[in-house]
């Protein structure tokens, strides 16, 4: 099976087990099933195998705390007005870019894939920042997971060319 087809059938079957999983058994931990799908995809954007899932996971996290900090900023910026958020998501858009002065938060994108990803749940569900943190860092945690499960699944279903 080309590399293509076997990621076509790993990525397949793997996303009906992992969407079962934080739809059904993990729900109660207010997983989201959009941020397992959005490290998963940054496993394979940063080069996949052990250091892609290293990367994704330290990136995202990063993303993520500052994302919930930036919010936080932005509630004790309210003399600003309208500016408090903005003002506030380029102090977080500015630290995530010199976090990337170390190798380990290098994958900028990534970092603002984890901000993305706390910040959309703050506002999608309406939860205080602390309470948005732990549940997006057990998804990228798990998508990352799912990342190296379909890559290593998808090898198995390569056969090597003749």
């Amino acid at each position: 099976m080309t590399l293509l087809m076997a990621l076509t059938v790993s990525i397949g079957l793997l996303a009906v087990v992992a969407t079962w999983l934080f739809l059904g058994p993990l729900a109660a931990m207010n997983v989201q099933i959009w941020q397992g799908f959005i490290a998963w995809a940054s496993f394979f954007h940063c080069g996949g195998k052990t250091a892609g899932a290293k990367t994704t996971v330290a990136c995202m996290v990063f993303g993520a705390v500052v994302g919930m900090a930036s919010v936080m900023l932005a509630g004790q910026l309210g003399g600003l007005g309208a500016l408090a958020a903005p003002v506030a998501v380029g102090i977080g858009a500015a630290v995530l870019v010199l976090g990337a002065h170390l190798p380990l938060l290098s994958a900028i994108p990534s970092s603002v894939y984890g901000f993305a990803c706390v910040a959309g749940l703050i506002l999608l569900k309406g939860i205080a920042p602390t309470e948005a943190i732990v549940p997006t860092i057990v998804s990228i945690v798990l998508g990352a997971v799912f990342g190296w499960a379909s890559e290593a699944l998808a090898g198995k279903l390569t056969k090597p060319a003749a």
